[in-house]
């Protein structure tokens, strides 16, 4: 398996594109001017204690207030809010909690009202970033994530990733934990710790007890809102949470961004420094690895995958819905119950892709073509499973209902990828797909086409003037490579009577 991180970065914000064996599989954007990530933490003000709903609004300074529930409180807000107090007035200046008294923990079925009051200092953190028209949504419950391991502060808790499924590491990587953990401070060992001695977990933690404390000497004489902790930029939070040995390649087109990256690497990874590469060429970082051109096929409401089938994903307020279309797909399957399944499986790869690239959240719901065997629906529901078990967001999926639909809930913590994928309309008015976009359809055609009794004859492609020109288009053009690629001259024929997208294969 090949992997790579391709950074773009311009004036404005830094895109960054996860290639699996040269496929985008996650797409991410950072803009410069958001100060509301996931994991950033705020001393805040309590806004208005809303009894009704077992909350607060809790003012951090955006437009929208945060939204702060009793259960998103933790169990030692009054540690916390203690802690806070003397901080602020400087009677308490040892941040390791080693002597720190700690408070009862506060009832699970309690009331706000009953722990937090009106304009009260707050110490907050973002768990999942403005969207549409509502605020940051905000927990006192804190955590600084590194490496391999996540400090809990006010807690004692010591657990592991349940993705690490051998009991044994398991065991030894808690007897670990163990011995390292400082007084006050709880740990959760992330899937990446898994084999890592004991000097590099105890290397990452101090690492975050050292951003504790800095965080800790901003709370003296501080105003509120403030953001008082930020979460690794992009980039290294990325880095942070997915490299590992697979990785073979990151490459940026920022000198600055290319310099940080290096940094982390030295602290983090030292034997992967030198997969970090400078992009010098030309060419646009990508259009180089064909990233623009997957971008402009994945993002629209029809999704083509192999042999004519297609998704069509539609958003709604309330939920996302995917339906799975097998198309012209020619079928040498021995009966419609196995073409089928095997469209439903190649359908199951491709959501689990789309969810991690438009990172969608919520509920969404599947309408898989029909299966009429239970062993078959199984085979689905496994590798769907399967397929979604590389998605770092929390996620959970039902079983195929009677109707054969399959319900999935995914967390949603930031707003939705949406990249436009329509251009305006040469011909007339309004908006139309890309060029590009039609290319793959033209490619499912091709390989339907040369794959039946039509192998051996002249086939022209029929199709709009502008669109004629984009195929032809340099020494390397489209249909040079279509004759490549197939083995057969693809003649192209314009037609002035053609709409933009229309076309039509012909042979003779």
């Amino acid at each position: 398996m090949k992997l790579e991180l391709i950074i773009r970065s311009n004036s404005s914000d830094i895109d960054f594109a996860l290639l699996k064996d040269g496929k985008l599989i996650e797409f991410n954007n950072e803009t410069n001017n958001n100060n509301f990530s996931v994991g950033d933490i705020f001393l805040a003000k309590t806004g208005k204690i809303l009894s009704g709903l077992n909350a607060s609004f809790v003012n951090v300074g955006y437009p929208k207030d945060g939204f702060l529930h009793y259960h998103d409180l933790g169990p030692h807000i009054q540690s916390l809010n203690k802690f806070i107090k003397n901080v602020s007035t400087g009677k308490y200046k040892d941040y390791t909690l080693k002597n720190f008294q700690f408070e009862k923990e506060i009832d699970k079925n309690g009331s706000i009202d009953q722990v937090l009051k009106t304009k009260q200092n707050v110490l907050v953190q973002v768990v999942k970033e403005p969207i549409s028209t509502k605020g940051p949504r905000i927990s006192s419950e804190l955590s600084i994530a590194g490496r391999f391991l996540v400090l809990v502060p006010f807690s004692k808790r010591v657990s592991v990733s349940q993705k690490i499924a051998d009991n044994k590491e398991k065991d030894r990587l808690k007897r670990l934990a163990k011995s390292i953990r400082p007084p006050g401070f709880g740990i959760i060992l992330r899937t990446v710790a898994e084999g890592k001695k004991v000097a590099e977990l105890d290397k990452d933690l101090q690492n975050s007890l050292d951003r504790w404390k800095q965080m800790c000497g901003q709370i003296a004489n501080t105003s509120t809102p403030t953001k008082v902790l930020s979460e690794l930029n992009r980039a290294s939070s990325i880095l942070r949470d997915v490299l590992n040995d697979s990785f073979t390649s990151i490459v940026t087109n920022d000198e600055v961004l290319f310099q940080e990256i290096n940094d982390y690497l030295q602290e983090i990874y030292p034997e992967k420094q030198s997969i970090l590469k400078r992009h010098n060429s030309k060419t646009p970082i990508f259009e180089k690895y064909g990233i623009e051109r997957q971008i402009k096929a994945a993002f629209g409401q029809t999704v083509s995958m192999s042999k004519g089938a297609y998704l069509v994903i539609e958003h709604t307020e309330a939920l996302h819905v995917i339906d799975v279309n097998s198309g012209n797909r020619s079928n040498k399957a021995n009966s419609q119950e196995q073409n089928a399944l095997e469209v439903n499986l190649v359908a199951a790869t491709e959501i689990a892709r789309q969810l991690r690239l438009r990172d969608m959240g919520g509920i969404i719901v599947v309408d898989f073509i029909d299966l009429h065997t239970n062993e078959n629906r199984q085979k689905l529901y496994d590798h769907l499973k399967h397929e979604m078990s590389f998605d770092r967001t929390k996620h959970k999926i039902l079983p195929p209902s009677k109707f054969g639909l399959i319900q999935i809930t995914r967390q949603r913590v930031r707003s939705e990828m949406n990249i436009k994928t329509k251009e305006p309309n040469p011909s007339s008015k309004g908006e139309v797909e890309a060029p590009i976009v039609m290319i793959d359809k033209f490619d499912v055609e091709m390989n339907r086409i040369l794959a039946s009794k039509n192998k051996s004859k002249r086939i022209t492609l029929h199709v709009h003037p502008f669109v004629a020109s984009y195929l032809k288009k340099g020494i390397f053009s489209i249909q040079v490579k279509w004759f490549f690629k197939h083995k057969k001259w693809i003649h192209v024929l314009p037609r002035d009577a053609y709409q933009y997208l229309q076309y039509r294969f012909k042979f003779r």
